[in-house]
């Protein structure tokens, strides 16, 4: 699993170097001159090297993006890394017309690079590596994991209760920071059967969870340039920084832990074997976390070479979205008070604290709170995928040109890349009228063969977290709603415009429920 560093000798590096110069120069200079792309109206870029992706980020993403709608209508480009061209839509035939044709529309290089260098990763794979991985993540496996999304929901309830059990009135917590430890301590169980032990009043992140939350935890809060850089010019990637040495050291304390962790599941698992026909279902052994599915089916006497997973790929975890979703949640519910009460109406007639998955998917309120705070919060906020091949993309509704003339398909050569605009999506009035911003379906979880793997399991997780959490408490905002600003990186994150240099947080008055 570790990689050797070996460095490139002068002569090779400067090579390279001079071969991806000539290369990204023809790419950013003479590249837009001849691309489909440039009949397209959009922003002007104020930048050749981020483009626009600083205005972007600056505004939390979808507002930025939401103007440019109404200025330029709703299909346009704007400019990316290096200038290059990026194409943006919310026409809904467009993006069905992407998703549904995931073997021609990958993640681009960049996106993988930045990914798979920090974690190697399920979300990373295309095509028939993605449908090997999805099978752990089925309705017989989600039933298996209810337990324990709802025995750890208690456990956060709990560890909240002890905080404020001195103050009737309710205390201010960072509901993300609790929630965040939750669903850590989900993947670890229910991942590969680990205890990370976080959600005591006490608990404190060791080993294994500081490496995780060194990988997947807040970035700085600034373009990663350097990283950026280092993709488009192999030979800085063995400058060593701050960053790939936190990397590094995560990884490798992942790995080693990992590894043991799969050495003694594949013993169990081995050790299950009975007789020379019980390869292929392995019905004796009891492992249920996702590690221990994927092995099963990854050890399974009939399943070729090609079609099985690495222990890379098998050690692949994620939680980061799933705590957003949840604290999203939450916050939506803060600022609709009513909202929060009728959701613990529903959620007091449930006659225990452990329910079954189907008992929770049979709460139709909390299914559409749950869903429509995911609509108006996606945390992912946009996808980008990239073009493999050369295709024309039909349109629901032409567009006018810089010339023009209207359309209704889009020439997209190879090598484009195209922003997925989830959460534009789920707010869009063009698609949803003008009550957009009040109940309806969403799309925060990616459809189509590429489609997100984990939905059901975050979905199912959010909905424990929130039954159990809203029996419990009141929440209010600590804060002004307007003192809340969101930055987007992979998910988007809350600071407090006041308390920027806390990072990200969100600030709760949490009170006890009278009984």
């Amino acid at each position: 699993m570790s990689r050797v560093l070996s460095l490139p000798n002068d002569t090779e590096m400067q090579i390279e170097t001079a071969a991806y110069a000539l290369y990204k120069l023809y790419v950013v200079v003479f590249q837009p001159q001849f691309s489909s792309l440039r009949s397209l109206r959009g922003p002007a870029s104020p930048s050749r090297i981020y483009g626009n992706l600083r205005q972007i980020f600056d505004t939390g993403s979808v507002r930025m993006q939401e103007m440019w709608v109404e200025q330029y209508g709703e299909t346009i480009k704007y400019k990316g890394w290096l200038n290059q061209d990026y194409l943006y839509t919310v026409d809904p035939r467009a993006i069905n017309h992407i998703l549904t044709h995931s073997q021609d529309y990958h993640k681009p290089a960049l996106a993988r690079y930045m990914i798979a260098e920090a974690i190697g990763s399920v979300v990373v794979v295309e095509g028939e590596q993605h449908r090997k991985q999805n099978p752990a993540f089925g309705p017989v496996q989600l039933r298996n994991f209810t337990e324990i999304f709802v025995d750890r929901a208690i456990q956060l309830r709990n560890m909240w209760l002890d905080e404020i059990s001195d103050d009737a009135q309710g205390a201010r917590l960072d509901v993300l920071n609790g929630l965040s430890k939750m669903t850590l301590d989900v993947m670890g169980s229910a991942g590969f059967d680990h205890e990370f032990d976080l959600l005591r009043r006490d608990g404190k992140f060791n080993e294994l969870a500081d490496a995780f939350q060194a990988i997947f935890g807040p970035p700085s809060g600034k373009p990663l340039f350097l990283t950026v850089l280092q993709f488009l010019l192999p030979p800085l990637r063995y400058l060593p920084t701050e960053r790939t040495r936190r990397l590094a050291a995560a990884k490798a304390t992942i790995y080693r832990i990992g590894a043991q962790l799969l050495v003694e599941k594949k013993r169990i698992l081995e050790a299950t074997v009975e007789g020379e026909k019980a390869g292929a279902m392995r019905l004796n052994f009891a492992g249920r976390d996702l590690l221990a599915l994927l092995l099963k089916a990854n050890m399974a006497t009939g399943i070729p070479v090609d079609q099985r997973l690495t222990d890379d790929e098998v050690l692949t975890p994620g939680y980061e979205t799933t705590a957003n979703g949840a604290m999203w949640c939450l916050y939506a519910l803060t600022q609709n008070l009513e909202t929060q009460e009728k959701l613990y109406a529903e959620l007091s007639e449930v006659p225990t604290d452990g329910p079954s998955m189907d008992e929770l998917q049979a709460l139709p309120f909390l299914d559409l709170v749950v869903r429509e705070t995911l609509r108006l919060h996606a945390p992912v906020p946009s996808s980008l995928r990239v073009a493999v091949k050369d295709d024309t993309i039909p349109l629901q509704k032409p567009f006018v040109d810089v010339h023009g003339k209207p359309r209704d398909r889009i020439d997209v050569p190879k090598g484009t890349t195209i922003d997925i605009p989830l959460l534009a999506l789920n707010r869009a009035k063009t698609i949803w009228g003008d009550d957009a911003l009040e109940f309806n379906d969403l799309m925060t979880f990616l459809g189509g063969p590429r489609g997100c793997i984990g939905y059901r399991f975050a979905i199912i997780e959010i909905k424990a977290l929130i039954l159990t959490l809203v029996r419990a408490f009141e929440f209010k905002l600590a804060i002004p709603a307007d003192e809340v600003v969101v930055k987007s990186t992979v998910v988007r994150r809350p600071i407090i415009r006041s308390e920027t240099e806390k990072g990200t947080q969100m600030p709760m008055i949490i009170r006890p429920r009278r009984a």
